[in-house]
């Protein structure tokens, strides 16, 4: 069984991430964003954040844990 997701109590704790949005969304901010940490205890992983609350929390998972959600989501 894959890890938990781990919780990063605030999306402003990755300083410098590029937050992605999917190009499937309409602009209504209604998505989620993705980004990719390059340093700190999150570096590796992928976070996810709610697009309407940037500086809110934000969920870190392995790149293996994440393409398994995104393969039973099709």
């Amino acid at each position: 069984m894959p890890a938990p997701p781990r919780t990063i109590p605030s999306s402003t704790d990755l300083p410098g991430a590029r937050w992605l949005r999917s190009s499937y969304s309409t602009g209504a901010n209604n998505c989620v964003e993705t980004a990719r940490p390059v340093d700190g205890p999150w570096a590796g992983l992928l976070a996810v954040r709610d697009s309407k609350n940037p500086a809110g929390p934000a969920l870190a998972f392995s790149p293996g844990s994440w393409a398994r959600f995104l393969a039973g989501t099709g």
